[in-house]
This record gives C-alpha cells, structure tokens and sequence, in this order.
C-alpha cells in the first residue's frame, strides 16, 4: 500500500518562494509509484493542500486533510520549509506533539542550528574554529569604534535568525557599521556581528539517514559579488564547483570536521553547512537544515555527485524515518 507524504513547502518568512520552488522539486522527484504525494503549502493566511489546481484546507487539529470527500492521514513529512516555522522548529514541534514523523532533525536541534550565535557558541566546545564575533539583540547599544577595533574592518553584519543571506552585509569602514546593524535588526532582533575570513569557501553536505553519518562531495563556492549573496545564490552570480578545488589534506580535514560538526549538533537527517579555509584550517560559518533543494542548488548537486538520483535520495529521506 502508498504511503501518503505530504510536502511541505511556504512558510512565513521572506524565503517562502524558494521554499516553494524546493518543495515542488521534492514533489516531482519522488516515486509516485511507492508514494501518493501531496504538495501542502504553510503560508501566513493558509495551510492548504494543492491538488488538481484545487486548494483543500488543512484541518490543523490533526494535520489531515479532507480532498473530494475522503479524509486524508499522512504517513510521513517531508519538510521543505527554508526559515519560520520549518527551519527554527515550531513546525517540527507541532508534528511531534501529533506523532507525525517527518525528515528533519527534532525541534530542539532544529530551533538551535537556527541560531548563528547559539550554533557557534556550542560548536566551540568541541574545538571547531569560526569568525570571531560580537552578539547583539535590540535594544543593546553599542559602539562603533569599539566593534571595528575588535573585529578589524571589513567585518560581516547579520541578522543572526535568518537565511538566504537576507540581513547581511559586508561592512567596510565604521562610518557605515550602525547603518548596517539597523538593516540586520529590521530582519531580526538579534544580529551577530562577525570578522571577515579571507580564504576558500566550501559548502559540505552531511546526511544521517540509517544511523550512519555521511559526508556529500563538497562544492567550492566563488561568488561574483562581495561575498556569497542573494545573488550570488539564486542569481547565478557565483560558480559552484563541484568537488571543491581543495587540498587532499584540506579535504581530509573537512570531512572531519563537518561529521563531527553534524555529531556535536545531534543532527539527523540532511543538511548542508558552509566553512571557510583559512591557512588550511576549516571555520565553520553556518548550518542550513533546511537547505535549497531547487534542481541547481548546491544540494542537489553533492546528492548527484555522489551517484544518486534525487529521487533515490529524497526517498531515503523518508524510508529512514518510517
């Protein structure tokens, strides 16, 4: 018998078209010879099931959904989600409370990696080297010669709960810093001010789906702007090589540190976190657990470098929590 999977794709945050354009890769990639898939989207004014161009009302009491008169119960989730409430956790929460397993990593540790501050600060722990940085929430006054002269210039302000690089930027002279953290507070109410890393930006993949922790091929990112944008994301303005042009020791090293990144996270599931090289050592800068899943993305590419199909993949996904 099919097991019902619903995808879902949306959320309330900025990000909600590239959520959309993920989840629809999901939902067309997936075998609808083994699943009856359905399409759900979260949005901020509905939950909605969208089948046959017809939009059929989520019933949030139970997460079912009644389409031409037959009541539908889903089996599993596939969360395609990018921001609130997918990637901080609410939304995980809620399926937990109604024992409905779904493909990312438990709400805690979602709510967690969500947090560029909190993720940091926990990974430090265990060793694992980032950007020194300056932690904000609104309301907090600060001082611009104090920050420059902490971080050096350029430095990086961001809004510290937010993805796709909104409430970023790169700051060059202090005359601007207070201009910039406003820009990050108006995505956020906190931002984390961090320096700048000078080096070799490698994006890795990580998946845990029958107990074993893997490690995708990683991809080099070379963005053709400032640094690796909303352009240089979803624009084209970047090349995105994959296998990253690194060292074998550089690889080594890497590989590591991304296992045991994911590890120390108490991560399951897929995600896909960024690190910079500097002097040959990895800096972790952040942790995507809900990462782009549109057919170019960076994901999607480690997923078919390393010999599956995105289907093949996906379908893991959902097999290892069933």
């Amino acid at each position: 018998m099919k097991k019902n999977i619903a995808v879902v794709m949306g959320g309330y945050s900025k990000e909600v078209d590239i959520s959309l354009n993920s989840g629809n890769v999901v939902a067309n990639n997936l075998d609808s010879n083994v699943y009856n898939i359905y399409r759900i989207h979260i949005l901020s004014d509905k939950w909605v099931a969208v089948f046959n161009n017809t939009d059929f009302p989520i019933d949030k009491n139970d997460f079912s959904v009644f389409i031409d008169g037959k009541k539908i119960v889903f089996d599993c989730v596939f969360n395609a989600i990018h921001g609130n409430p997918g990637e901080n956790g609410s939304l995980l929460a809620y399926f937990d409370l109604l024992g409905i397993k779904h493909t990312s990593a438990p709400f805690y540790q979602m709510a967690l990696t969500f947090n560029k501050h909190d993720t940091i600060s926990v990974l430090r722990q265990y060793g694992i080297k980032a950007a020194k940085s300056i932690y904000l929430t609104k309301g907090d006054s600060f001082d611009v010669d104090f920050i420059a002269q902490e971080l050096s210039l350029p430095c990086f302000v961001k809004a510290n709960n937010a993805g796709s690089s909104f409430g970023v930027s790169k700051v060059y002279n202090k005359e601007n810093l207070a201009k910039a953290i406003n820009f990050s507070f108006a995505e956020d109410d906190e931002v984390l001010i961090e320096s700048f890393l000078n080096g070799t930006e490698v994006s890795v993949g990580v998946y845990q789906f029958d107990g074993d922790i893997h490690v995708l091929p990683m991809t080099e990112i070379v963005s053709d702007n400032d640094f690796f944008d909303y352009e240089a994301k979803y624009l084209g303005k970047s090349q995105e090589i994959t296998p990253a042009r690194i060292t074998a020791d550089e690889h080594e090293k890497l590989h590591k540190i991304a296992k045991k990144a994911y590890k120390s996270l108490n991560m399951s599931g897929m995600s896909r976190a960024d690190y910079i090289f500097v002097d040959g050592e990895p800096h972790f800068i952040e942790i995507n657990t809900v990462p782009g899943l549109a057919t170019e993305s960076i994901l999607p590419q480690q997923i078919r470098k390393a010999g599956f199909t995105l289907g093949e993949f996906f379908g893991m996904a959902i097999e290892s929590v069933m």
